[in-house]
């Protein structure tokens, strides 16, 4: 018999053992699946280059482990549960096995603690850097799934836990700064996918923060017709970003890769989420509000006064 060609046997070694339910062992082009009855199907679909998203020499498991909870983090925003996921890898032809095992291994990890399953994919070789694309399934009860439209004059700008850890994160791996107990590392390449609230109970729009907080602000803003107001004395930082110095606020701001939630919340559904978050520990932070006027995002800084950016966040392009 011959012997299995690289990318099969990759597969049946590495891959295979993440398949679930509708994956068809990964022995097919097509996997079958079945949505659960009664629930609306979101999917989420967002790509990673090694050099651009993450570093080179970044350890495979975490690579991993980051691909996935960023998808995941826009099922979070969506008030969405995970079902399963596409995954497709385009690698050097000379990247070594290990690197696959341990990429795995990170994918298991994960799968596990978030209860879903490889439902399957593509893998080929590229001349350039590592590619990876993941499309994620997940569900939600039929009109409850909350859209970054809905912001309006009076709601109330909320983020979930501390902004502007994973930017700093990415200037202590990059030789700018220094991160004694490595929590700003840890933020940077392994975010907190934020599941689990029922977000159409209090949210009137929702996204996650990717490409940093103004940037993404400006997003609601746009789609909602109205401005936002933020303090940055309301911004939730951590000790480490804080340690930091107040130099570094700007980059807490529009660093980008927070993974974070960013909600509109009207007042009169504060007290719910309130009661979201005592159920769920997850924390949410009022920091501004939206207000009448042109789209735009305006940010006091300690000082009380405006603060200006070169650049507001993140741009793929």
């Amino acid at each position: 018999m011959n012997a299995l060609p690289r990318e099969f046997s990759l597969i049946e070694r590495y891959f295979r053992p993440l398949a679930g339910p509708g994956a068809l062992a990964l022995t097919d082009d097509v996997a079958l699946l079945r949505p659960p009855p009664g629930l609306d199907l979101v999917l989420s679909a967002d790509a990673m280059v090694g050099g651009v998203h993450v570093l080179l020499d970044d350890p495979p498991d975490l690579v991993a482990r980051k691909l996935l909870r960023v998808n995941l983090s826009d099922l979070a925003a969506k008030g969405a549960a995970p079902l399963g996921y596409l995954l497709t890898i385009a690698a050097p032809a000379a990247t070594p096995d290990a690197w696959f095992a341990s990429f795995a291994a990170g994918l298991a990890e994960d799968q596990h603690l978030f209860g879903l399953s490889l439902l399957g994919g593509d893998m080929t070789s590229t001349s350039g850097p590592f590619s990876l694309s993941l499309t994620i399934l997940g569900t939600v009860p039929p009109g409850q799934a909350v859209l970054r439209k809905g912001a309006a004059d009076g709601h109330g700008v909320f983020v979930s836990g501390t902004i502007g850890d994973a930017a700093l994160g990415l200037d202590v791996l990059q030789g700018r700064l220094a991160d004694p107990d490595g929590h700003l590392v840890r933020r940077y390449r392994l975010p907190t996918p934020r599941l689990g609230l029922k977000l159409a109970d209090f949210a009137a729009a929702a996204m996650d923060i990717s490409d940093g907080l103004v940037q993404d602000l400006g997003h609601l803003c746009r789609l909602g017709g109205v401005a936002a107001e933020i303090d940055t004395a309301l911004v939730p930082r951590s000790e480490a970003a804080c340690a930091a110095g107040p130099q570094w606020l700007s980059r807490c701001l529009t660093g980008g890769d927070d993974y974070e939630l960013l909600l509109a919340v009207p007042p009169a559904a504060e007290d719910r989420l309130a009661a979201a978050v005592a159920r769920s520990g997850i924390p949410l932070s009022r920091i501004g509000r939206f207000v009448p006027g042109p789209p735009a995002v305006r940010v006091r800084g300690p000082d009380g006064q405006p603060m200006h950016f070169a650049r507001p966040g993140w741009s793929h392009f």
